[in-house]
């Protein structure tokens, strides 16, 4: 399906291309500063922060100069205009007379590397300490940068062949485990773990093992991280920082050795969310210890495995001191409880009639309504993530069983090679109702991204539109060897 050619957003990828140029030539910039005469200062700092030279390497890390204009000039005099370097987050403004200054000044440097390899963005870090000046500093959100899509060291992580990924709170944190060994380090920009970072990573490991620190903001962030990242499919761990507040001091009191041990030791999320549990009641009075029990059933019970809920509940047992016979029945409890929640939501939806699953708008029908269902996941994962396009496949808008659903996914899949923005604003040809139809499509399937999901819900697509096709023998007959074909079947 032939989709017209898009100035605007032909305009806008062209844009991209020169904020990344852009910021790949203020990061060589920031990083020949650090070795010129201007630079000593932050050399210094570096240094003795035990960074080594390699690593400052490896990393691009630069200096910004104590100037009004240094970046500014030098990137000038790259061809740059003002309008970019206010685009690119990298100049402020003055809103008293216009003039453009640094954003970065008297700082170091850690340029923000995507996963593709492009420079997006800068986080700086004062080298003189001084309580009326921010101790980091990042890029502000632009056209090519997004703090909550992007983690700092994984273009360099994704390639470990450690076979986990160490999720940090600070570029420091994650620059000290590089340098000592532990490539798998990665660190969020100065945000809390959202749920797009937590598929980010689902794409490169299935272990993450959560290093943040050990106060109570810190704890409140590791509570927070575990459910994102299992909803993403990732199995999670937790390291217990002892005798340091965080990975770059454990590391240089103790060695990388050391460290090993301690990430061997890490607990894994049921350990310390039961701990977590326990901290929030006072165990020696009964009505704590009673709802002790009561919110670590519930916890135990949501693990799939009969001998995990044994040896946690035995462990939950223990902490409330009651015997193991008294917990099991509490843990039965709880989880004949969530078996009958989820039974009772299964029903719900196993019952309700196909009608019902109609679009509301009367010029919008599914004929085929178990592959409609599967078409809405796949459009509505598709715009939150644009690059499971990569993922499709052999499948086309003709296979769609719903021709508005196809068609809109025909113009997803176009507008992706030509790398023009997706997103229903942008789509042309649809009417108010089918606008309206594609906006509650995407509202309906709320949560973080599945590829499993992607994955099936094409299957199903693919062999529902085979099996319309199906009127002949001969038609019955190929299809019957495409479907032992795909099993491994002979025929």
């Amino acid at each position: 399906m032939e989709v017209p050619e898009d100035e605007q957003y032909q305009s806008r990828y062209r844009q991209q291309e020169r904020l990344w140029a852009l910021h790949k030539e203020a990061a060589r910039f920031f990083h020949s500063q650090l070795y010129a005469p201007i630079g000593a200062e932050a050399l210094n700092y570096a240094l003795g922060r035990g960074m080594s030279r390699k690593i400052l390497t490896t990393f691009g890390v630069g200096f910004a100069p104590d100037s009004w204009d240094g970046l500014c000039k030098a990137m000038q005099a790259k061809g740059y205009t003002e309008q970019e370097l206010k685009d690119s987050g990298l100049v402020t403004v003055s809103q008293k007379n216009g003039r453009m200054f640094d954003r970065f000044r008297g700082r170091l440097m850690f340029p923000i590397i995507d996963v593709r390899g492009n420079v997006i963005g800068f986080g700086g870090r004062i080298i003189k300490n001084d309580e009326d000046t921010a101790k980091y500093l990042n890029s502000p959100e632009t056209l090519i940068f997004n703090k909550r899509k992007n983690l700092f060291g994984l273009n360099l992580a994704k390639k470990s062949k450690l076979g986990y990924l160490i999720l940090v709170e600070g570029y420091m944190d994650a620059i000290a485990l590089h340098q000592y060994g532990f490539d798998c380090a990665v660190a969020s920009l100065g945000t809390s773990l959202t749920e797009e970072h937590a598929v980010l990573l689902s794409r490169y490991t299935e272990q993450v093992v959560l290093i943040y620190d050990g106060d109570e903001a810190g704890q409140r962030a590791t509570r927070r991280a575990i459910p994102m990242l299992e909803k993403a499919g990732i199995n999670v761990k937790v390291l217990k920082m002892r005798d340091a507040k965080d990975p770059d001091e454990y590391l240089k009191k103790f060695g990388a050795d050391k460290f090993k041990l301690l990430l061997e030791e890490s607990s894994n999320r049921v350990e310390y969310q039961l701990n977590a549990i326990a901290k929030k009641y006072d165990l020696r009075e009964d009505e704590q210890r009673i709802k002790f029990i009561q919110e670590a059933a519930e916890l135990i019970c949501t693990l799939g495995s009969p001998v995990q809920r044994e040896i946690y509940g035995g462990r939950a047992a223990q902490a409330a001191s009651i015997s193991m016979d008294a917990m099991k029945l509490e843990v039965n409890k709880a989880f004949k409880r969530r078996i009958a929640r989820e039974k009772k939501k299964q029903e719900k939806i196993d019952l309700a009639p196909a009608q019902a699953l109609q679009p509301k708008s009367r010029t919008i029908r599914y004929d085929n309504v178990k592959s409609a269902m599967a078409e809405e996941t796949v459009l509505a994962l598709v715009l939150k993530d644009p690059s499971l396009l990569d993922q499709t496949g052999k499948l086309t808008w003709e296979s769609f069983s719903c021709e508005l659903l196809g068609r809109i996914y025909g113009q997803l899949k176009s507008r992706y090679a030509q790398h023009l923005e997706l997103s229903p604003a942008v789509l042309e040809d649809l009417s108010a109702e089918e606008m309206s139809h594609l906006v509650g499509i995407t509202q309906r399937h709320q949560g973080p991204v599945n590829e499993t999901a992607l994955s099936d819900c094409i299957r199903t697509i693919l062999a529902e539109h085979q099996a319309s096709g199906v009127s002949t023998e001969d038609d019955l007959m190929a299809l019957r060897n495409q479907l032992k074909e795909r099993k491994g079947v002979k025929a």
